[in-house]
């Protein structure tokens, strides 16, 4: 079968800065890459430098006149991200794209972060809260977009507000649903409160649709020793052009949310192919769970006590 591959132009984006968290492989590798391309400077927050390392040069040899800068971040930690946004304050140079587009799903068992929170609940979501409050000063300063990723895990589910950290059932498919709803949720208020007090941030989300990526792949650190059955059909299909995306087809909405002068705040942007999960990227309706008001004021608050991020409030 052949695959009808989806294309997107992308904006002069010189003199732009872009930091991409989960830069270093999959989707965000892809991501990084075309910001490059379009002459972005990219900054890589990365866990492992030797990993940064090789991401860095494949970005390169996609964009050869690049420039990319390395910088640690493991969102598992809030000292980590403090530490980044410090130094990154220090610097003072503006930012104008973030993309909050790291994550992990489904450990098989409950997994904590150094903070003690559930990994799922503790990375996709209260670390980048802390990232977004780290760097509030220079997205103000570059009238930034922040883009976060979602998933279309985040169509079902709910936040587990009696168990927020899933200390008295853990589900894994749940904990990553509540994740990306609150992360969701929080874009959502973000860009309420960016116009409420004129910050100049625009704040959207962005869905990926399936793809095979390392996601659900064998990981030993998070207790899955062997890749999913599902990666595995994923990873069939995407060969195949049936349904699903490629990476490189994934990390089409998170671009054009990230750089289209069409789109909108608060809003959602996905593959626009059958059940969302493939084809070209467009903006879609968002997910019943994500157009609570109310839901998303009050992560916005717990998310702030939980993490100790503060943002301000005139």
């Amino acid at each position: 079968m052949t695959r009808t591959v989806p294309h997107l132009d992308l904006p002069d984006l010189t003199g732009r800065r872009a930091l991409v968290t989960g830069g270093s492989d999959g989707i965000g590798l892809r991501i990084a890459a075309r910001l490059a391309r379009a002459g972005a400077e990219i900054v890589l927050p990365v866990r492992n430098r030797t990993k940064g390392d090789a991401a860095a040069a494949r970005v390169r040899a996609d964009a050869p006149r690049a420039r990319v800068t390395l910088r640690d971040l493991d969102l598992a930690s809030l000292a980590s991200v403090a530490a980044l946004g410090e130094k990154l304050r220090a610097e003072g140079a503006p930012l104008h794209l973030l993309i909050n587009n790291a994550g992990l799903m489904s450990p098989p068992s409950r997994q904590l972060t150094a903070d003690g929170f559930e990994a799922q609940w503790g990375t996709n979501h209260l670390g980048h809260v802390a990232l977004v409050a780290e760097l509030l000063p220079l997205l103000r300063e570059g009238r930034a977009r922040v883009v976060s990723q979602i998933s279309v895990a985040a169509a079902r589910g709910r936040i587990r507000w009696d168990d927020l950290n899933a200390e008295r059932r853990y589900d894994a498919m749940a904990s990553y649903r509540q994740s990306k709803i609150a992360l969701g949720l929080f874009a959502r208020e973000l860009h309420r409160q960016s116009v409420a007090l004129d910050w100049g941030i625009v704040s959207i989300l962005s869905h990926p649709g399936v793809a095979p990526t390392s996601l659900l792949a064998a990981r030993p650190e998070l207790d899955r020793d062997a890749d999913t059955r599902e990666v595995r059909l994923i990873r069939w299909m995407s060969a195949r052009g049936l349904l699903v995306g490629t990476p490189e087809s994934a990390a089409l909405p998170a671009l054009l949310a990230a750089t289209s002068p069409d789109a909108v705040g608060g809003r959602l942007y996905s593959p626009s192919g059958p059940g969302r999960v493939g084809g070209a990227p467009g903006e879609q309706r968002l997910y019943r769970p994500l157009r609570d008001d109310a839901a998303a004021r009050r992560i916005w608050t717990v998310s702030q006590e939980l993490t100790g991020a503060a943002f301000p409030t005139d």
